[in-house]
């Protein structure tokens, strides 16, 4: 038991520390009251609820974002070790922008990039 007694020392130091941060914010918090005006966007009263749903022409929009977000995600630290790694890099990263391009390739002939 004695070498876990530092250990609930600590623990009850912090533990009155939270508490003290606890009531002291609540002791120097403004008083609350309710919000007089409206949400509003660029000035404008908003047309529709924050939460409603997107048209599903969007989700394809943030796949080719993400597919192309991820690209740079592994091309940043590729460019790091391209220069140690030789040839091999270079072939593992054409063949990964490949592999995006066709998916690309395939969303532009299937429509996914059309709006209407």
């Amino acid at each position: 038991m004695d070498a876990w007694k530092p250990m609930l020392v600590l623990l009850g130091v912090v533990g009155a520390g939270l508490a003290g941060l606890y009531g002291l914010g609540l002791w120097l918090a403004a008083a609350r009251t309710p919000l007089e005006a409206g949400p509003f966007a660029g000035g404008l009263k908003p047309g529709e609820h924050a939460v409603s749903r997107f048209h599903v022409r969007w989700y394809a929009v943030t796949m080719i974002f993400l597919a192309f977000d991820m690209e740079m995600l592994f091309m940043y630290p590729w460019v790091k070790v391209v220069s140690k790694v030789g040839a091999t890099a270079v072939v593992e990263m054409f063949l990964f922008l490949g592999i995006l391009f066709a998916a690309v390739a395939y969303a532009w002939r299937e429509g996914a990039l059309r709006w209407t």
